[in-house]
């Protein structure tokens, strides 16, 4: 039953869940409003939003159009928000989500600047001791991190790193207040989807910007502009339709999914597709072209290749545009949508400094020193990324059965049931946790992952469940499923977070299900229906 406490005092309750973004907001609405369960949301920031409050970067903005990355629970709430452009930059999408949690009245099971520093599981009680920076300990029979999969930055630590005289920002931790760049010297560490969004707005602020290339990276114009009011009109006459339309697809959006090969068309029709797709822009080339890109090596070519020929039009210099060339296959790493980024190069205050040529030798107190020089700077942007999956869970010092800490469970890379559950830490849920379905639509991916740890927490208590824990053999049925997966594709050729090669000494191994969200959710439902196969309940 639920536990009669007040929210603002209590230290018992059902539920505790960590982060206040998409997925602690959709899982405090939908274990309080549809289970009757007591809930707190633990929220280290001081705003609601998770990845759209700490994000606010120049140019941060979802490259999902917002129609679709937004929530779909609610009828109500499609039919009443309208949005001002087809990718919504990130101060709308911050708005959206605090919309949310006034229009359901989440706020008042919420405690801002609270960070979770410690999860202990108590099998003499069977609850959860979580212990948060304000020096308190709350418990709960079920805890839940929403925490994220791109939340625990990741700053490399070059030599001299905290010499620099000027001012340095991580993107993914970005002030507040507004950070002036006009008539500054600066530099911009990382190519990834946030540097490449990062880039062309800089260039226009800065008296002078540096890029330092890791990894060059491949990207596809966004082709963002105003919401059409005609398209908003009919797509919320729609909506209904088009919301299961994202469900029943394997990547979570509206494009219709390829039914060809590439190799089974004439060059000519491939280049007439390619150039289709090249046109209308966002994620079409890879998701609504061909069958084969990322499976078989010589398709994958012919569609790197394009891409490769359009850096080659929108970079004048030569040189420039052969080292803004990835050489990884199309695919196997997070795909980029860009705004201006290859263009950007073309400005007379941009310089690309190729970091496989020149490597970060130190940081100085004047600015960066590569091998060959050192290029002065008044500010330094790390766009360089995160500890994906798994690094905001080891970081909160999570300990299940006998004390085992999650990080030493995980110590040879992260194994679960299904991305929802791991061995040896009962009652333990992860949205959107290692080996989970992740696609290019993470607020769909998000809701499947909370309706399934709603209805088992529903199931657990219709059949007087106390527990639910991965098996031993959960985890490795899945796991193999996983790998088979990612072997199935090009994908484990290419160093990624996706396999944790950003992050030294992080083993390598494949962090999400490549195998398509449908395939994914019908994993999930056949082990629920099962009495939850790869589980133990007590």
């Amino acid at each position: 039953m639920p536990m009669d406490h007040d929210s603002a005092n209590a230290t018992l309750f059902d539920v505790i869940v960590v982060g206040a973004g998409f997925s602690g907001l959709y899982a405090l609405h939908r274990m309080r409003n549809d289970l009757g369960l007591r809930v707190v949301v633990f929220e280290a920031g001081t705003g609601v939003g998770g990845t759209w409050h700490w994000n606010r970067y120049p140019g941060c903005r979802c490259d999902v159009p917002s129609y679709a990355y937004s929530f779909s629970f609610s009828p109500e709430l499609d039919q009443e928000w309208s949005w001002t452009e087809k990718c919504a930059a990130q101060p709308e999408i911050e708005r959206y989500l605090n919309h949310v949690a006034d229009r359901f009245d989440l706020r008042r099971d919420i405690r801002l600047e609270t960070r979770v520093i410690g999860a202990r599981y108590d099998e003499a009680t069977g609850l959860w001791d979580i212990t948060t920076d304000d020096g308190r300990t709350t418990h709960a029979r079920w805890f839940v991190s929403g925490a994220g999969i791109l939340s625990a930055g990741n700053v490399p630590a070059f030599k001299g790193r905290d010499t620099f005289a000027g001012e340095s920002y991580f993107t993914g931790q970005w002030p507040h207040h507004p950070v002036d760049l006009a008539g500054k010297r600066v530099g911009v560490i990382g190519t990834g989807s946030t540097g490449i969004q990062v880039v062309p707005v800089v260039a226009e602020q800065a008296a002078h910007l540096t890029v330092f290339q890791r990894t060059a990276n491949y990207s596809v114009p966004s082709r963002n502009g105003p919401m059409d009011p005609e398209f908003e009109r009919t797509l919320k006459a729609m909506y209904p339709a088009a919301r299961a339309k994202e469900r029943a697809s394997p990547v979570g959006l509206h494009e219709d999914s390829p039914t060809r090969r590439a190799l089974d068309v004439s060059p000519e029709e491939r280049q007439r597709v390619y150039e289709a797709a090249w046109e209308a822009g966002g994620f079409r080339l890879l998701v609504s072209t061909f069958t084969d890109l990322v499976t078989n090596r010589e398709a994958n070519r012919t569609i790197s290749e394009f891409i490769a020929g359009k850096i080659r039009q929108r970079v004048r210099d030569p040189q420039v545009a052969g080292k803004l060339i990835p050489t990884h296959p199309f695919g196997t790493k997070r795909p980029a949508l860009d705004n201006g980024y290859f263009e950007a190069f073309n400005r007379d205050n941009v310089a690309l400094v190729d970091l496989r040529d020149t490597p970060i030798v130190e940081i100085t107190p004047r600015g960066i020193r590569t091998s060959d020089r050192e290029h002065p700077l008044d500010v330094i942007i790390y766009a360089t990324g995160f500890d994906g999956f798994s690094g905001s869970l080891v970081r909160m010092d999570i300990r299940g059965r006998g004390g085992r800490r999650l990080q030493d469970h995980w110590a040879e890379g992260p194994r679960t049931a299904l991305g929802f559950a791991t061995h040896g830490f009962p009652n333990f849920f992860m949205v959107t946790g290692p080996q989970s379905g992740v696609f290019f639509n993470v607020a769909r991916n998000i809701e499947q992952h909370v309706d399934w740890i709603v209805d088992c927490i529903s199931y657990m208590r219709d059949h007087g469940h106390a527990a639910i824990e991965a098996t031993p053999e959960g985890e490795s049925g899945w796991n193999a499923r996983v790998e088979a997966a990612a072997n199935a594709t090009l994908v484990l050729e290419t160093d990624s977070w996706w396999v944790g090669s950003n992050i030294p000494g992080k083993p390598r191994r494949i962090l999400r299900f490549v195998g398509g969200a449908v395939a994914y959710q019908q994993a999930c439902n056949e082990a629920a229906a099962k009495g939850y196969e790869g589980f133990v309940l007590q």
